[in-house]
């Protein structure tokens, strides 16, 4: 059963082409999270790693299917030594690496992703391929890693009896990393920094959403959160944050 503090309300409806039931995670996707990398993000180690600057990328990335690596062939060819502090690196040892049992990720040199460039390194520190997709005015979605632009959102299927299925879309949680997950010093959806946005997340998050889910599930989404947003429980941590005593609130 879940604590009172980890209470979500959802939204729920039928794919208008049938044959599917979407489940979104509508405190989350109403709430104020963004991506806080570079102002403020702890990282993912069991201590604060704030001035490493790693965000995620700590511990390379996995991909989905072998389709989700061709990408990342195709867009790292497209890097420079200019926009990718690794690429000699890479040139060498390739940047493809993998776990002790086998699995496909990208390789980590340094403590970090291969593709993650060092604060210090003048073409720009974060993902190589971020930047690089920026230069070239394109979706860094379209360059990177399935996981790395999906995370925090997790998408989850299940089948019932009939065949029937139903897709979760909510946040990542710490145990969607597996049992380290739980050891990490600092995790974004769970850490009231992160909720700092300008916007609902459901919105910030629109391209990275309408790609999983399409355009047209996305745009029942975003009628289903409008019409319900006056009665959707707050986020757990939004609700769980207390103003400190003798502040005055104040407009930016």
């Amino acid at each position: 059963m879940s604590k009172a503090s980890e209470v979500h309300d959802w939204v729920s409806f039928e794919d208008p082409e049938g044959g599917r039931m979407w489940m979104f995670d509508a405190s989350y996707l109403l709430s104020n999270w963004k991506c806080i990398y570079g102002e403020g993000c702890k990282g993912v180690h069991e201590e604060d790693t704030t001035d490493l600057m790693q965000g995620c990328c700590s511990f390379g990335a996995h991909f989905m299917d072998k389709d989700d690596e061709k990408t990342v062939v195709r867009s790292s060819r497209r890097l420079t030594s200019k926009n990718w502090q690794y690429k000699a690196r890479a040139a060498k040892l390739g940047w493809l690496g993998q776990e002790r049992d086998g699995t496909p990720k990208t390789r980590v040199v340094d403590g970090a992703c291969i593709f993650l460039n060092r604060p210090g390194f003048e073409g720009g520190v974060g993902c190589a391929l971020h930047i690089g997709a920026m230069e070239a005015g394109e979706r860094p979605m379209d360059w990177k890693p399935d996981v790395c632009w999906q995370v925090p959102v997790r998408l989850q299927e299940t089948n019932d009896e009939d065949g029937h299925i139903v897709t979760f879309v909510r946040e990542w949680k710490r145990r969607d990393w597996g049992d380290g997950g739980h050891e990490f010093h600092w995790w974004c959806t769970a850490s009231p920094e992160a909720f700092v946005g300008r916007e609902p997340t459901y919105k910030y998050l629109k391209n990275e959403l309408t790609e999983l889910v399409g355009p047209k599930v996305y745009a029942l989404l975003v009628k289903e959160l409008e019409k319900r947003t006056p009665t959707v429980a707050g986020h757990p941590v939004t609700l769980s944050r207390k103003p400190k005593s003798g502040t005055t609130k104040t407009s930016r």
